[in-house]
């Protein structure tokens, strides 16, 4: 009796329950191929509205709470991600992309409302529809809010909601539509499009590359290396001296000596100040050491050490072992001595072979410290972008504050804790299999309860006036992209954060994760957080100012 009652009356065990079945059979759902294109974690939506039309009992204050908290978690979580390359990204061309999303999210506001004066719909219907068709369930919340103070209470708050629940399917495969049009017209090749965002990613600094350094300087005989490491740091890291054939640790009261050759890494736009500073460059090949001396790869899992500087670890004055490389969140960096290590970068140090495991044993390596998840500046972060997120923001001519919402602000925070890396004696470091954890965990209980509260009347509103909504919402959706998209291209924007663009425009998680599939690189994730913050803002905002003009 009491297993029957689980699906015949509503609670938190019969809600979850539903969620789970409901996600079981959307992820399978999503891993079949239509004409080899996959729904991917899309067909958890879908699967929800099959499961929300035949009739699934649920608690609506559990669905309501679940779905909220896999959105948080999921932006947060992205936030994270992108967070050390968001500044970066938005001084090189952050301005220029948030430019064409907005150009989106304002075309399409204007299709939505050439439409209800042409075919004369009812606001709270294109409201809804507008909203589904941008894939935006923040501004269709603003919306309802906003009915429910012009309007009072009553069926338009409804009829919105199923406007919604009617555009939003093609809202996400307009998305997709859009990047696979895009590609086919102009050609892309998806390959080269992923090396020239490698390309750009490394920057002004560029691709490390190992040389080494016959010095033809001779006022520099009878320094010492630590000189060279004050007067050259920032030029080029120095790994190891070659004197006489012999290899030798640069110990830094070392004297240099003619026909010495310095070995180490720099970028190839320091190279015209090496050769005036200092001699004749030749690249080395990647592990070219030999004798005494040795490399390793090291985890930085000391948390005493996180957030120093590698002048202040001092550990080439310790040992005879230098930092060469640091790498962090896929990033290859050239250390330099002002510039600190944080918890879970990896560090390549070279050196004498009995130091290294010293070194190693100093700045920690232990992958179960690592491994284990940092729980409590996560739930710091969210419980400050949640705050930030219900923050009312007043604008003259609105009947209720516009916010950025539970998922604006929970990202916006993760984008500034993902930047700084670290506050005080706080590290936000999340190891890249946690954070896929709770980023895939998010996006499915979101979807799963999306498509369950949408399925109940999705069916029923399809047949009777519901496919001319989804025209009209494919039109809100599909013309906005595809214009900006084919602007984007003639503009050189790279492919793949044009996708990211299109997604982010759309705050629209599924196309993120099917954009996140055309290549491993982040610069899809990039180019939606970069976007997302602003495009939030306006989605909710114009969605409230389409019920105060019109109604």
């Amino acid at each position: 009796m009491e297993l029957l009652e689980l699906f015949t009356k509503a609670g938190t065990a019969s809600t979850i329950i539903i969620i789970c079945l409901v996600a079981v059979l959307g992820i399978l759902f999503g891993k079949l191929s239509f004409f080899k294109i996959k729904l991917g974690i899309a067909g958890i939506l879908f699967s929800g509205l099959l499961i929300g039309h035949l009739g699934a009992i649920t608690d609506a204050q559990v669905l309501h709470f679940i779905k909220e908290f896999g959105l948080i978690l999921f932006v947060y979580s992205i936030g994270l991600e992108v967070g050390p390359r968001f500044i970066s990204s938005l001084k090189k061309n952050g301005l220029k992309i948030n430019l064409l999303a907005t150009g989106i999210v304002i075309l399409g506001f204007i299709i939505a409302v050439a439409i209800k004066f042409i075919f004369d719909v009812p606001t709270s219907v294109i409201t809804g529809i507008m909203c589904g068709a941008v894939t935006n369930t923040p501004s269709l919340g603003a919306a309802q809010q906003t009915i429910g103070d012009v309007m009072g209470a009553g069926d338009s708050i409804e009829i919105a909601g199923m406007g919604y629940a009617v555009a939003y399917p093609f809202g996400i495969f307009g998305i997709i539509i859009s990047m696979i049009l895009l590609r086919l017209f102009f050609k892309i090749d998806v390959k080269k499009e992923e090396e020239q965002y490698k390309k750009e990613l490394t920057g002004l600094q560029g691709k490390l590359i190992a040389i080494n350094i016959e010095i033809t300087n001779q006022n520099l005989f009878g320094k010492s290396i630590q000189f060279l490491k004050d007067t050259c740091n920032k030029d080029f890291v120095l790994s190891r001296i070659n004197r006489k054939g012999d290899f030798i640790a640069p110990d830094g009261e070392i004297i240099l000596e003619q026909g010495d050759v310095l070995y180490g890494v720099s970028v190839a736009s320091n190279f015209d100040s090496i050769k005036l500073n200092l001699g004749k460059i030749n690249t080395t090949k990647e592990f070219e050491i030999s004798g005494k001396l040795g490399i390793k790869q090291v985890l930085i899992t000391n948390k005493k050490l996180a957030g120093k500087s590698i002048k202040q670890i001092g550990i080439s004055r310790q040992f005879p072992v230098n930092i060469t490389r640091i790498y962090r969140n896929g990033n290859e960096l050239m250390p330099t001595e002002e510039d600190s290590i944080e918890f879970g970068d990896t560090v390549r140090i070279v050196g004498e072979k009995e130091a290294l495991n010293k070194v190693a044993l100093m700045l920690g390596n232990s992958v179960k410290e690592l491994s284990h998840p940092n729980i409590l500046p996560i739930f710091m972060g969210i419980l400050l972008g949640i705050l930030i997120g219900i923050l009312p923001i007043n604008i003259p001519g609105l009947p209720a504050p516009a916010k950025l919402g539970l998922a604006g602000g929970p990202l916006l925070i993760a984008l500034i804790l993902g930047h700084k890396g670290r506050i005080g004696k706080l590290d936000f470091y999340m190891t890249p299999s946690a954070n896929l954890f709770i980023r895939e965990l998010g996006i499915v209980l979101f979807l799963a309860c999306v498509g369950i509260s949408s399925g109940k009347y999705f069916v029923q509103t399809l047949l009777n006036e519901g496919y001319i909504w989804m025209i009209y919402g494919i039109t809100i959706t599909f013309i906005p992209l595809i214009t900006f998209a084919i602007i984007s291209r003639i503009m050189k924007l790279n492919y793949l954060s044009i996708c990211g663009l299109l997604s982010g425009s759309m705050t629209d998680p599924p196309a993120l994760e099917f954009a996140n599939s055309i290549a491993p690189v982040q610069a899809q994730s990039t180019a939606y957080a970069t976007v997302y913050p602003l495009v939030m803002f306006l989605r909710v905002l114009l969605a409230q100012l389409f019920i105060l003009l019109f109604t």
